[in-house]
């Protein structure tokens, strides 16, 4: 081979070499839509995701994640539409407003060929998402009514305060009501309090005036327990009855840790899982391992003898 023909051949080489290279750090796309702060989960959840994205960009400088946040179902699915239309989209990780009204913007966002993360909150169609993330919402239904029936007895009454109509409360409830059936214990009544300190107050509030008898309370979420607890003090019932949160609210840990006996247990569903859902959308694109499927973290008690462990002073929430 002739030195000119030589010299061509390492040139073309060294072409092929810089195009696959250009075309490995070409800029992935990543948007991460996520309801706004409005409670203190939420606001745990937003400061995760921030902490995920200068974390993975960090470590991705060929990975843009682009994350934005929504007041309402209705604000969302604009978000998702922008995040198409305007900046062109990989990747999806979104967080629904709610089930329902989501479901058609982000089928339309999987029909672009975007790679989609559901966290938490299910869409009302199966099988749009390429990645699920959640906590375990039957186990901490479950959990949570096991410990009722630890404390309860046959005849005694108990109310239910739920969170928002979505999937994940959907099987919350449901894998609750039916640990519960067959022990006796009463559900006098259940009521939406939309994950929300207020609502929770003023649910709490309905509940206390229309039942005189209550012994347990399933508040199912951090925010509303706090809600809960100020009714129930206000109405100085607080020895009448225990509250059962959950999600692992560093003010109701605490107060688990102290021995608080209107707030005895809690019951974990980390705000930290949009930053595995994150991690996972990111690998997708920067590894070899398949990442498809579904991933669901535990649900375990908290309880004044292990509460330590899920105490974080320093978190948001």
């Amino acid at each position: 081979m002739t030195l000119k023909a030589k010299i061509g051949l390492v040139a073309a080489g060294m072409l092929l070499a810089s195009t696959a290279l250009a075309s490995a750090q070409e800029k992935v796309k990543i948007g991460v839509s996520i309801p706004a702060a409005t409670h203190g989960f939420m606001g745990g959840l937003n400061w995760h995701a921030q902490e995920a994205e200068k974390r993975l960009e960090a470590a991705h400088p060929n990975v843009d994640l682009i994350v934005v946040t929504a007041s309402d179902p209705s604000d969302q699915a604009s978000d998702l539409e922008d995040l198409v239309s305007v900046q062109q989209i990989n990747a999806l990780v979104v967080l629904p407003f709610e089930s329902e009204p989501l479901t058609e913007p982000v089928k339309q966002v999987k029909a672009t060929g975007a790679f989609i993360t559901v966290v938490d909150r299910g869409l009302s169609e199966p099988g749009i998402e390429d990645v699920y993330v959640a906590g375990n919402n039957t186990e901490m239904g479950k959990i949570s009514a096991e410990y009722m029936k630890s404390r309860l007895k046959e005849g005694d009454n108990i109310v239910i305060l739920r969170g928002i109509p979505t999937v994940l409360d959907t099987e919350r409830f449901d894998a609750f009501m039916a640990e519960i059936d067959g022990s006796g214990i009463n559900v006098l009544d259940n009521k939406f309090a939309n994950w929300n300190r207020d609502d929770g107050f003023e649910v709490m509030q309905d509940f206390l005036q229309r039942f005189p008898d209550i012994d347990g309370v399933w508040a199912q979420d951090d925010d509303i327990t706090l809600g809960v607890v100020e009714a129930v003090k206000q109405a100085e019932r607080q020895d009448q009855m225990f509250v059962v949160g959950g999600a692992g609210m560093k003010e109701i840990v605490k107060g688990v840790m102290d021995g608080d006996p209107l707030v005895p247990v809690d019951v974990l569903y980390p705000p930290a899982q949009i930053a595995t859902a994150m991690d996972l959308t990111v690998a997708h694109f920067t590894s070899n391992g398949p990442v498809r499927g579904r991933y669901i973290l535990g649900a375990p008690l908290i309880t004044k003898e292990n509460a330590a462990q899920f105490y974080f002073p320093d978190s948001p929430f």
